[in-house]
C-alpha cells in the first residue's frame, strides 16, 4: 500500500510557482485545489506543476446554487472543467445539506456518469452545509448508493454533533469502509479545527483521529489499495483568529506540514 500526500492550495497568498517549489520542498506528492474556467489561466497552473513534478487532486467546492436544476448545470461545468486537466482524482463537496435525499442522489449520479465516461475517479466530501455533512446522513447515503466513495473530512462531523462521535461508531465504521481519500484536519466538539494540534490541550481530539485514520490505513493495507492524504488545515479565519487584529493564532503551512509529518513517520516510518 502507498500513501501519498497532497498540500492544499487554499490558504496560499504566494506566487504559484514559489508555492508549489514550497511545496515539493517540503515533501509532498502534489497539490489539491480547484482550477479557473479559463483556458490559458488553467493551462499555466497545470504547466507550473509539471515543472515541479507535482500531481493533481481536482476539488470541487462552488455548491452555492439553491435552485437543483442550475445546482446540476454548473455542477457539471465544473467537473468536466477538473476532468479535462486529468487529475489524480476530484474530490467533490456535493450537494446541500437542505436537498431532500433524491435532489442530492441526482447529483452522485451525474458524477458517476461524468466519472465513468472519462475515466477518472470522482468521490465525494464529507463536509458541514453539503450532502454528507453528518455522520448519520452520510451512513444512508452509503447504504442506498453502494459505489459511493468518500473524502473522509470527519472534522467537520465532530462540530456537527458536537462531539468526537463516541455514540455514533457503526455510521463512521461504515464511512472508514468507503473512504478512499482523508483531509486530515483536527476538529473538536465546537469547531471543525483547533488552534494548534501540536498544543497538549488538544490531545484527546489529535488521538481520536489518528484512530479513525489507522482505520482507515488498515483497510487500504488489507486490501492492497492506495490512499492519499491532504493536510487540510485552513487559514484564518478557519484558523482562530485573536480578537480586533484578526492575526491567525497558529501558521497555517507550519501545520499543515507538521501533520504530513507525523502521518508519513506514523505510517510510513
Amino acid at each position: 500500500m502507498t500513501i501519498r500526500f497532497y498540500a492544499p492550495h487554499w490558504g496560499n497568498t504566494l506566487p504559484f510557482a514559489t508555492f508549489c517549489q514550497n511545496v515539493k520542498t517540503a515533501g509532498y506528492d502534489g497539490v489539491e485545489m480547484a482550477l479557473p474556467l479559463d483556458e490559458a489561466e488553467k493551462h499555466e497552473i497545470l504547466a507550473v506543476l509539471k515543472d515541479y513534478d507535482l500531481g493533481l487532486i481536482g476539488q470541487y467546492y462552488q455548491s452555492f446554487e439553491k435552485d437543483i436544476d442550475e445546482h446540476a448545470k454548473n455542477y457539471a461545468k465544473y467537473l468536466r472543467n477538473l476532468i479535462s486537466a486529468e487529475p489524480v482524482f476530484v474530490n467533490c463537496q456535493t450537494g446541500k445539506d437542505y436537498f431532500s435525499f433524491e435532489k442530492n442522489k441526482r447529483l452522485f449520479d451525474l458524477a458517476s456518469q461524468i466519472s465513468e465516461a472519462s475515466g477518472i475517479r470522482i468521490i465525494h466530501e464529507t463536509h458541514r452545509g453539503k450532502s454528507l455533512f453528518a455522520a448519520h446522513i452520510t451512513e444512508e447515503y452509503l447504504t442506498q448508493i453502494p459505489d459511493l466513495r468518500i473524502t473522509l473530512d470527519i472534522s467537520h462531523w465532530c462540530n456537527v454533533h458536537e462531539s468526537l462521535l463516541a455514540d455514533q461508531e457503526a455510521e463512521v465504521a461504515a464511512a472508514i469502509s468507503r473512504t478512499d481519500h482523508i483531509h486530515s484536519r483536527i476538529g473538536h466538539p465546537e469547531g471543525p479545527q483547533v488552534n494548534d494540534p501540536r498544543a497538549p490541550e488538544w490531545a484527546e481530539a489529535l488521538e481520536t483521529h489518528l484512530g479513525w485514520w489507522d482505520k482507515v490505513v488498515e483497510t487500504h493495507k488489507r486490501n492492497a489499495t492506495s490512499l492519499t492524504v491532504t493536510t487540510e488545515f485552513g487559514p484564518a479565519t478557519y484558523m482562530p483568529v485573536m480578537p480586533y487584529t484578526q492575526m491567525p493564532l497558529s501558521n497555517q503551512w507550519e501545520i499543515n506540514v507538521h501533520m504530513m509529518n507525523l502521518l508519513k513517520a506514523r505510517y510510513q516510518g
